[in-house]
């Protein structure tokens, strides 16, 4: 469902002739050495292809035109090791689409004292040429990652890796396609929006269908199909009572199981890796799709509810960031608050489509009432979400732009049982505190919907938000209410 390992990152090596051969062929050694050692490394999860040095303005746009035409290439890492002119990379640049993060290191981490001379200076010249090549980039007006350090250096390593999460991530946005089961939820505001304007940022396609178009899919599905996902479901999780075979939800779980099978067909005849419904457009179905969904994310596509095709989209695109990584990520909403005095929390849930991805235990499936949507009793996972450090990330539509808001959270385990709250939900702390914290968002316009993301940190959405030229506003630990308003309002 997430696939990173044919995706490459073109490593670039700009330089110049003024140095003759011999500096040329050993700017060329120690790139593809870097180069190599980033390939090697697995924090980085893409492969990482060197590309010979660049020293013209030729050379730099036919290979990032290259770049742009290889669908596997989802950016570009671009090294200054000597100087390099930067008029000469103007003409590639101007045509550059994708992530690009600027590496400022060197090829030896120590200064030679004993021994450096101008032969050694003229070869190791990224202090001045990577400066070169910053000014050209912020007068082009060009975002892109800077990650300064040697090369060799864990922490560098790490913060190519985090960078290059971002640039997966961007590249599935560009050609995903989010499909709309119903329409959104009626007299919303903030799950609507510009569908076309999205597509012209994101590059998301987002496409509207009837309810009936999936019944069909869903009716169409084999009993045989239906008994083995059943099997599945009896392994993987714990079943209540009620859905065991002989149980009288037991048919409840049997519509949920064709509900998966038949909503997965669908997105894989369609290509499609995001898709929302919602409860008032249910025609034709039996239930509110609540297991299905929840499985379906955990495989990892996006899900919206209510219709909510921007955080849908937002889903799937921080599946891919984190793919690989511990924890997980999913479909949230806050829903209801603690303000005790030194316990302050959200306890965030929805009616059923949390992804068991964030759990900290074995969901249990179970089978309960819902109070809306008119339809028999869903079937869905319940659990708690696991403690730990977390984030909640919003796709806001302001009318004529798009905002990225990110509120940096703690997940923690709940003060007591919740045994009459058959969902799955997650408790958090906001940062950096309750008031300040839910000010900030309210301010800035968050919606109640979210993408949670147990893995993800708040410097890659912000890397998200620069590779597609949105604004963001982030609340952490350092958030000044003041500033925030003041940001929303110069905004």
């Amino acid at each position: 469902m997430i696939e990173t390992t044919t995706k490459s990152l073109w490593f670039l090596t700009g330089s110049q002739h003024l140095y003759g051969p011999a500096t040329l062929q050993q700017v060329a050694e120690n790139s593809q050495t870097v180069a190599e050692a980033l390939h090697n490394n697995e924090v980085i999860p893409t492969r990482v292809l060197w590309k010979p040095v660049l020293t013209g303005s030729d050379e730099v746009y036919q290979t990032i035109r290259a770049a742009e035409m290889d669908d596997e290439c989802v950016g570009i890492i671009c090294w200054m090791h000597t100087f390099s002119p930067a008029k000469m990379w103007i003409r590639g640049l101007s045509i550059l689409t994708k992530p690009m993060c600027h590496l400022h290191t060197q090829f030896f981490q120590h200064i030679p004292y004993a021994s450096i001379d101008m032969d050694y200076m003229n070869l190791h010249q990224s202090a001045h040429g990577g400066r070169e090549f910053g000014h050209l980039c912020t007068k082009m007006g060009l975002d892109r990652k800077v990650i300064v350090g040697h090369w060799a250096l864990p922490r560098v390593q790490n913060k190519v890796g985090s960078w290059t999460r971002v640039a997966l991530g961007r590249d599935a946005e560009r050609r995903m396609k989010v499909a709309r089961f119903g329409d959104n939820m009626r007299k919303v505001a903030v799950t609507d929006g510009d569908k076309v304007a999205a597509q012209m940022t994101f590059g998301y396609e987002v496409d509207g269908f009837g309810i009936g178009d999936l019944v069909e899919r869903i009716n169409a599905i084999s009993q045989q199909r239906v008994n083995a996902l059943l099997e599945e479901y009896a392994t993987t999780y714990v079943l209540d009572d009620n859905v065991q075979p002989g149980g009288d939800r037991r048919s409840n779980l049997e519509v949920s199981a064709r509900n998966e099978l038949g909503m997965e067909d669908f997105l894989k005849e369609g290509n499609y890796t995001a898709f929302t419904d919602t409860f008032e457009d249910l025609h034709g179905m039996k239930q509110l799709p609540g297991l299905a969904v929840q499985r379906l994310m955990e495989k990892g596509y996006g899900f919206g509810g209510e219709g909510d095709w921007k955080t849908a989209a937002l889903v799937r695109t921080m599946k891919v960031m984190g793919h690989g990584l511990p924890g997980g990520n999913s479909f949230m909403e806050d829903y209801t608050y603690d303000f005790t005095p030194g316990q302050e929390g959200v306890l965030g849930s929805h009616m059923l489509e949390i992804c068991p991805s964030i759990a900290a235990d074995k969901p249990r499936i179970a089978c309960h009432p819902l109070g809306i949507g008119g339809k028999d009793d869903p079937c869905r996972l319940i659990f708690t979400g696991g403690s730990g450090p977390a984030l909640n990330a919003s796709v806001v539509d302001m009318g004529d732009r798009f905002r990225l808001i990110v509120n940096t959270v703690t997940a923690k385990v709940p003060a007591a049982d919740l045994p009459n709250l058959p969902v799955a939900r997650v408790l958090w702390e906001t940062h950096p505190d309750m008031e300040t914290g839910v000010a900030a968002w309210i301010y800035a316009g968050g919606a109640h919907h979210t993408g949670y993301s147990q893995n993800l940190t708040a410097e890659q959405m912000n890397d998200y938000a620069a590779m597609t030229g949105i604004e963001c506003i982030t609340i952490d630990e350092r958030t000044n209410l003041l500033d925030i308003k003041n940001r929303v309002r110069m905004g």
